[in-house]
């Protein structure tokens, strides 16, 4: 990332597809983000919502739940990966070690018996609706005193901030100096 032309001063543009986004603007916020990813990693706000929704599931494990309840269908291993933007090895070894918990099981694809799909069990389902009430509550205790309107902007900010960095990841050859 080029965030200022060669030699200019720092309130340029940091980017002719962002007209007026300084590298001041960029510079202000990335102390803040780093510092929310060690809060997060320090307070082990994600272990201990996993903890909460039971003793078998580590991370990776209710990162597959949780896809699979957002979805609210069966899905293919395949799916489930792309959902979570990991390898489908990765979710094949997830699955295995939730089915032997009866976390969640597989069934027959309906549209191509070959295939399978992969379904919560009541318990799994209720594991995922605990780590996800355990979240909730959290950000739910850190949200109480704010206003109404700063709420609801920082959830549409903070979900189409999400969408554009994965969609931007996602875009081919994203290493570092691409675009430049």
């Amino acid at each position: 990332m080029t965030p200022v032309s060669p030699g200019g001063p720092a309130s340029e543009p940091a980017s002719e597809s962002a007209p007026g986004l300084s590298s001041e603007d960029l510079l202000a916020v990335l102390p803040r983000l780093t510092r929310l990813s060690s809060a997060f990693n320090k307070g082990r706000l994600v272990e201990r919502a996993a903890e909460a929704a039971g003793p078998n599931l580590d991370r990776p494990g209710v990162g597959v739940l949780v896809t699979l309840l957002a979805a609210g269908e069966p899905l293919r291993i395949g799916e489930i990966a792309d959902r979570m933007q990991v390898v489908g090895p990765h979710v094949t070894r997830q699955v295995q070690a939730l089915e032997k918990h009866r976390l969640v099981r597989r069934i027959a694809d309906p549209l191509d018996r070959r295939a399978s799909l992969v379904e919560p069990t009541e318990t799994g389902n209720e594991a995922a609706h605990r780590y996800v009430a355990s979240l909730l509550g959290w950000f739910a205790e850190v949200l109480a005193d704010w206003p109404r309107h700063d709420r609801d902007d920082l959830l549409r900010l903070l979900a189409r901030f999400a969408d554009d960095v994965a969609a931007r990841l996602a875009l081919p050859d994203q290493g570092e100096g691409a675009g430049t």
